[in-house]
């Protein structure tokens, strides 16, 4: 279990990975060590262990995420020279259908955004913290990581550390900056987004209070920090952004990771025309 701990701290200090991510590679990965037991770690072994996974009918989608972890905490291993081969090197992921993410129609989200009560303590900040997720597009990890000096009040721009330690800029505008300011004239502690001792809030916290927010809101999807952050994507690109542009604001190392938000664009496009075009009405 120590060398599970070394690779957590390297997910979580070298690679900056969120707590949430973290957690999750800790359960996928002492679930196999639960199932290996004393049995030699190999791929023959390995195989067994997904084919038991098959068997009790998990998702293409969950085992993937459980050999991708396997994956990750493997390579770390061969590359500290703490195992001499890599028994998942020749393990590959199963096939799992693209699904599109879930995104908040125009009217739902200002629904959502609408709904806390910026009179009272709580309600502000929850209304900043919707509207910077909507308004930056950036994951709950890095919301929770912004400190007060990160914000460049004047040109409307926060610093953001993004996965890998890698540094961005996300831009907001007039309405989140309205919010801000109010929120600052209230509370100003190191970190922007705290609890009542002042101590960052964390990211299973802030899950909550959209979750929260999204139900009183009478809203009948789920929303999580990450629906916010694939409505913002989708929004842009509806309204006429390109591509590289997106990628880059929502800190994607590689374009095609961007490029599923141009399915939906086109989906809405279908139905624009489907919609408008008299020729293709019945």
């Amino acid at each position: 279990m120590e060398n599970i701990q070394k690779f957590l701290n390297y997910l979580k200090y070298q690679k900056n990975f969120s707590d949430h991510t973290i957690k999750n590679y800790e359960i996928d990965i002492k679930a196999f060590y639960t199932f290996i037991k004393n049995q030699d770690i190999n791929t023959e072994n390995i195989r067994k262990y997904l084919k038991e996974l098959y068997d009790k009918k998990y998702k293409n989608k969950t085992i993937s995420r459980k050999v991708s972890a396997l994956k990750s905490y493997f390579k770390y291993l061969e590359s500290e020279d703490i195992i001499k081969e890599n028994p998942m090197s020749i393990i590959s992921n199963p096939k799992i259908e693209k699904t599109l993410p879930n995104y908040l129609n125009y009217d739902d989200l200002e629904k959502l955004l609408n709904f806390p009560d910026q009179n009272k303590k709580e309600g502000l900040r929850d209304a900043l913290i919707l509207e910077m997720l909507y308004s930056l597009g950036c994951r709950v990890s890095e919301l929770t990581n912004i400190k007060t000096k990160d914000i460049d009040f004047k040109d409307r721009k926060i610093l953001i550390l993004g996965k890998g330690n890698k540094e961005r800029y996300v831009y907001y505008g007039t309405k989140c900056e309205n919010i801000l300011e109010k929120y600052l004239k209230k509370e100003s502690h190191e970190y922007l987004l705290t609890n009542k001792h002042g101590n960052k809030l964390n990211e299973r916290i802030v899950r909550k209070i959209v979750d929260d927010n999204a139900r009183k809101a009478g809203l009948e999807v789920h929303v999580t920090p990450h629906t916010l952050r694939h409505t913002y994507a989708t929004h842009l690109l509806n309204d006429g952004a390109d591509l590289k542009s997106v990628s880059d604001l929502l800190g994607h190392e590689n374009l095609s990771t961007t490029q599923i938000y141009t399915h939906i664009s086109n989906e809405r496009l279908r139905e624009v025309y489907l919609k408008a075009h008299p020729r293709a009405r019945k």
